[in-house]
């Protein structure tokens, strides 16, 4: 995310995912060498634990549009379950690694945690399903890596959340030159 809230610059379309000059947003994964996918040190790390500690991952389906459905290859590897009003049907068959859910996020969510077992659930994708989750406190942990740019347009990670304050506990830092990868547990209101 870069440092005014964006998860893309503006124009992410296929073939410009992460939007006009929004590559900067992904440099750490990339070691600074845009398409290497060869991360560096801490952001090594980062990347690896994040996919280790999880067993499936959530995506809005205009994520999987404008990557392309990353070829076929979902994020980590894992299995991957797109939230969408009309599954492609190039994607809908046997063994493919997308499972297309049409009854919105919560569903998606609990189909995934069902697939990922003890392991964590990744939602990787999408601002709009992120809020959604956010707002329904489907949500324990927030992990955002943050970047040190000025994006100034594009789509911004908490753009329609609740008027409620959401509380939140710092649960880690780790810096790199490429980011700042934050953790963030979602506090619940006792009752």
């Amino acid at each position: 995310m870069s440092l005014d809230g964006s998860i893309a610059a503006p124009d992410a379309a296929p073939g410009r995912g992460l939007g006009r000059g929004g590559e900067v947003l992904h440099n750490w994964v990339h070691g600074g060498d845009w398409g290497s996918f060869s991360p560096t040190g801490v952001d090594r790390e980062v990347g690896q634990a994040l996919f280790a500690d999880a067993g499936a991952c959530l995506v809005g389906r205009r994520t999987f549009d404008v990557s392309e459905a990353w070829g076929g290859n979902p994020p980590g590897g894992l299995p991957c379950f797109v939230v969408t009003h009309e599954p492609p049907a190039e994607w809908v068959k046997a063994g493919s690694p997308f499972t297309f859910v049409t009854e919105g996020p919560e569903n998606a969510l609990a189909r995934e945690r069902a697939v990922a077992g003890d392991k964590q659930v990744y939602i990787g994708g999408g601002a709009d399903i992120a809020n959604q989750l956010l707002r329904t406190g489907l949500i324990d942990e927030i992990r955002i890596h943050l970047v040190p740019v000025l994006l100034g347009e594009g789509t911004r990670l908490f753009e329609r959340l609740a008027s409620e304050p959401i509380s939140l506990e710092a649960a880690g830092v780790i810096e790199s030159p490429f980011a700042t990868h934050l953790r963030f547990r979602v506090l619940r209101e006792s009752n």
